[in-house]
């Protein structure tokens, strides 16, 4: 049986203890699947995008470059004050709390990243958040996943099985897949036909 999502609780008290966790700020893997992911996106500018999970802004601020407008939501507060304050001098560059897919944001997006995230929703999460991001996705927009490959024994799932079931929720063409020994790359594209084709000329 699959373990339950995690809940807002958890991120909460991740960050209470430690404000940078995962080391995003100083870790040699964090730097180089920033690079990568970077790297990976097919355009070279996005008109308004947003990342999922920005926690306090690393990513965000080199996301930034690529963007007109850039949207950060994340469920931990004191994640996303990190971030603000990261971004500050980026006023393209605005942040939210949002416990996606319960509440998801305001407006559509032509790229969607998620980075380290889909592992922490359970199956059923999955199919909700799936919903919610096509609602949320521009016709031929990009969804950018970055996930690492190692054990993941306080989530529900692992990158592999993360990614497996989100595409098999989500209506997509795979643009681009990479794998290295400690996380996988895949860039899905959302289907270009208007959400109203089954509509008459």
């Amino acid at each position: 049986m699959t373990a339950r999502a995690l809940e807002p609780g958890y991120f909460d008290a991740l960050y209470a203890d430690d404000i940078d966790p995962w080391r995003f700020e100083t870790s040699d893997y964090e730097a180089a699947k920033y690079t990568a992911t970077l790297a990976s996106l097919p355009r070279l500018r996005y008109h308004n995008a947003i990342e999922i999970g920005c926690s306090i802004g690393v990513l965000t601020a080199q996301l930034a470059i690529r963007c007109d407008a850039l949207l950060g939501i994340d469920v931990a507060t004191a994640a996303l004050g990190h971030a603000a304050r990261r971004c500050a001098d980026l006023p393209h560059v605005t942040f939210a709390r949002s416990t996606l897919p319960d509440v998801p944001p305001a407006g559509s997006f032509d790229l969607i990243v998620l980075s380290e995230v889909l592992y922490y929703f359970d199956t059923d999460g999955l199919a909700r958040l799936a919903v919610s991001l096509r609602q949320m996705a521009t016709a031929g927009a990009d969804l950018m996943l970055a996930h690492w490959l190692g054990p993941t024994p306080d989530y529900p799932l692992t990158g592999d099985t993360a990614v497996a079931a989100f595409e098999a929720l989500f209506d997509s063409e795979v643009m681009q897949r990479e794998r290295t020994a400690d996380y996988r790359l895949d860039v899905l594209r959302a289907p270009r036909a208007s959400r109203q084709a089954g509509r008459r000329a």
